[in-house]
């Protein structure tokens, strides 16, 4: 039922992965930005939110944008 209605969260870290690095190849100055205030991370998280209607794991999310900007 969750699946046939489209609500299922997607956990698949290869999909969350590209949409992460899609939002930050898109964003360079926010990067940036989020390098030198790590609370800004939650600005990508949001977007890629976004991007995956709001479906990808936030806590997934969250974890690979603090790796792939090197933030702790």
């Amino acid at each position: 039922l969750v699946e046939s209605r489209g609500m299922k969260q997607v956990t698949d870290t290869g999909a969350i992965e590209k949409a992460v690095d899609e939002v930050i190849a898109a964003n360079p100055d926010k990067v940036e930005q989020a390098r030198a205030k790590p609370t800004m991370a939650g600005w990508f998280v949001g977007q890629v939110m976004k991007a995956t209607g709001g479906k990808a794991n936030p806590q997934a999310v969250n974890d690979l944008v603090k790796a792939k900007l090197g933030i702790e």
